[in-house]
Order: structure tokens, then C-alpha cells, then sequence
């Protein structure tokens, strides 16, 4: 069995996860924590997320749980997840990531924290928005530099990063379609008289609303038609469902950081 710590595991998503590890017969709920002063320290992590005592104690701070498990799930905060990165590579502990909003400063740490564990990272875990990601790459390789590309974002209200960060990858794979560099080309926020669309920009526009759980559109547009691609999430279960699964496979991997193409075997599509 592989043994599972789960970060942040009192949070909206923490206990989402904590349902798809039980679902994963070859994974078992290990360890928890939370941050210094969560209320929720202390109190039987089973009896929060599942409905049912499980006998894991929610523990503050993750070295206080570190010797529990095999894999960390961390779906928590950018500057928390290099905090853990760097614990997890002194204890040489497996980690899956989840967590949007890391720099290119923190995915170039991370990369060399790596050298010490096996890590799983990506913007996005589910597997159809994984598949939306090589659509849209094939798609902008296909219709070339003759069809505008933009990107609308959809979160809720909490969401405390923006663009979320498979919005921004969905722009590094569309650009990679047309041989661009997303850091050169992407507009973030239009406003006031901004003149015409420059024929390369990439747009990423991002919009914040109740309790939307998420959603991507993707629009080709060219002279008197278009292509919109979109992802709808309907729940947070199958970002979930896809970091249980990238658990299960990334411990006993070398050490290095992979995406959940390797996960998923889509490198090859």
C-alpha cells in the first residue's frame, strides 16, 4: 500500500482528495496537516473530510506528519508549496502538486529540489483537461498564424491567483503550436484605447464569480469563423481523482520532476 499525506486536508479540496485516495485501493490515507492555528489541527482527519474517523490526526505543519507517508498531495499555495518541496526533498519524500500560481523562479527550484525526489507537477490533473491541451497545441499548429488565439478563464470568487495556471498553460501549448514564446506575446488585461490586435498576441482574460468550480475556452478565430474549445469542470472531484492517480505512480520513480502527460502516457499523442 502506498501511504498518502494529504496538505491542507480540512480545505474544500484537501478533503476532495481525501475521498479519491479512499477510492484507490492501492492507496491508503496516511497523514495530514494544516497550517499553524487552523482550528481543524488536532481533530481526526476522517471525521472531516470522510464523514467517518479514520484514525489520522490532523497534524500543524507538514514536518509533524513527514515519517507518516510516501506521497504528498499538496493542492495548497504557491509560496507553501516550495516550503514543502524543500522538506520533501530533505526527507527524499514523493510529492504530487497541484497547486497554481508558481513562478518561473519557483518551477526552477523546484526543478532542482527534484534531484532529490520524484514530483509530479502540473497546472491541471484532469485527464480531459490534459486531453484539451494537446487539442489545443494541434489545433493552433494546423490553423497557423491566419486564426487569432484567446483564452477565457472562469473561477470562483476565492480563487486568489489569476490567470489560473491552466489558462496560462493552455497559452504556452497554443503558442508552442505556432512557433511563438508565450512571455513575448501573451496581453493579460485590455483597457482603455488600446489600438488594433496585434496579429501575434495571445490573449488571456480572466473573470472571478460565486462558486464557479472552473472553466476554459479556447477561441480560434479567423475571417468569418471559429473554433472554440472549451473544459467545464463540474465538480473539483476530477482534479482530485487525477492527483490520487498521479500518487499511485510516482512513487518509486527516479527523482526529477514529470507533468501528467507522463502520468496519463499522452507524451507520444
Amino acid at each position: 500500500m502506498i501511504k498518502v499525506i494529504i496538505a491542507g486536508a480540512a480545505g474544500r479540496m484537501g478533503q476532495r482528495i481525501a475521498h479519491m485516495v479512499e477510492r484507490q485501493p492501492e492507496l491508503v490515507y496516511a497523514g495530514a496537516f494544516e497550517a499553524a492555528g487552523h482550528p481543524d489541527i488536532g481533530r481526526d482527519a476522517g471525521e472531516v473530510a470522510l464523514g467517518k474517523a479514520n484514525g489520522v490526526i490532523i497534524g500543524e505543519g507538514l514536518e509533524s506528519v513527514i515519517g507518516d507517508g510516501d506521497v504528498i498531495i499538496d493542492f495548497t499555495f504557491h509560496k507553501a508549496t516550495m516550503a514543502f518541496a524543500r522538506i520533501a526533498a530533505q526527507h527524499k519524500t514523493a510529492m504530487v502538486i497541484g497547486t497554481t500560481g508558481l513562478t518561473g523562479e519557483n518551477l526552477e527550484e523546484l526543478g532542482e529540489l527534484a534531484k532529490q525526489f520524484p514530483c509530479v507537477q502540473a497546472p491541471n490533473m484532469s485527464v480531459c483537461v490534459n486531453a484539451l491541451f494537446k487539442l489545443v497545441k494541434k489545433t493552433a499548429a494546423i490553423l497557423g498564424d491566419d486564426y487569432d488565439i484567446e483564452i477565457v478563464e472562469t473561477h470562483h470568487n476565492k480563487k486568489k491567483d489569476a490567470p489560473s495556471g491552466t489558462a496560462l498553460k493552455l497559452g504556452e501549448v497554443a503558442a508552442e503550436g505556432v512557433n511563438r514564446n508565450l512571455d513575448e506575446v501573451v496581453v493579460l488585461e485590455r483597457n482603455g484605447i488600446i489600438g488594433e490586435r496585434k496579429p501575434k498576441e495571445i490573449g488571456i482574460q480572466s473573470i472571478r464569480a460565486a462558486d464557479i468550480v472552473g472553466e476554459h475556452t479556447v477561441y480560434f478565430a479567423g475571417p468569418g469563423e471559429r473554433i472554440e474549445l472549451t473544459h467545464r469542470a463540474h465538480s473539483r472531484d476530477h482534479f482530485a481523482k487525477g492527483a490520487a492517480t498521479a500518487a499511485s505512480w510516482i512513487v518509486g520513480k527516479e527523482c526529477g520532476v514529470y507533468s501528467m502527460f507522463d502520468v496519463l502516457g499522452l507524451n507520444d499523442l
